[in-house]
């Protein structure tokens, strides 16, 4: 992997969980600093973003399946999360089918808001390093991902 020059005379670990770790809740807490800006929480970022990926709207039962798979937290807490949007008018019933929810138009206004901001802190962040490293990084973390996956479902 090419590495970009830093200004320690350190060597770059190896990865594993901890550098993982490391790098993960650094840029949560700069993804974070826009959130609160907005008033919205990293949760609550997650949960509306998996309503824009699925379109728009999406089924209350797959949303919260899709939320914990993604944050590995129960049930009800994401139930709780997309309460809490739905209290701020972000997502709203579907009118069409009671069983879904959509995106209001404050919801598609927070979220092109906030992921414009969080591209620009991206594109900074990922600057300078080489494309390949970048794409061996995200074979490596999707297949760390997959074990941890298989791992919690066999526990």
């Amino acid at each position: 992997m090419t590495t970009t020059p830093t200004t320690s005379t350190t060597p770059a670990p190896s990865a594993n969980g901890r550098v993982v770790a490391l790098a993960f809740f650094a840029a949560r807490a700069v993804l974070e600093s826009v959130l609160t800006r907005h008033g919205i929480t990293y949760h609550q970022s997650v949960t509306l973003r998996a309503v824009v990926v699925a379109g728009g709207s999406i089924g209350l039962d797959e949303l919260v399946v899709e939320v914990n798979g993604s944050l590995k937290t129960d049930e009800s807490f994401v139930r709780g999360v997309v309460d809490e949007l739905t209290a701020g008018k972000v997502l709203e019933e579907d009118p069409a089918d009671a069983s879904r929810l959509r995106l209001t138009d404050a919801g598609r206004e927070l979220d092109a808001v906030t992921s414009a901001e969080s591209a620009e802190i991206s594109a900074r962040l990922y600057a300078g390093i080489p494309a390949e490293d970048l794409a061996t990084a995200g074979r490596v973390l999707t297949l760390v991902t997959e074990r941890a996956n298989a791992e919690l479902a066999g526990a």
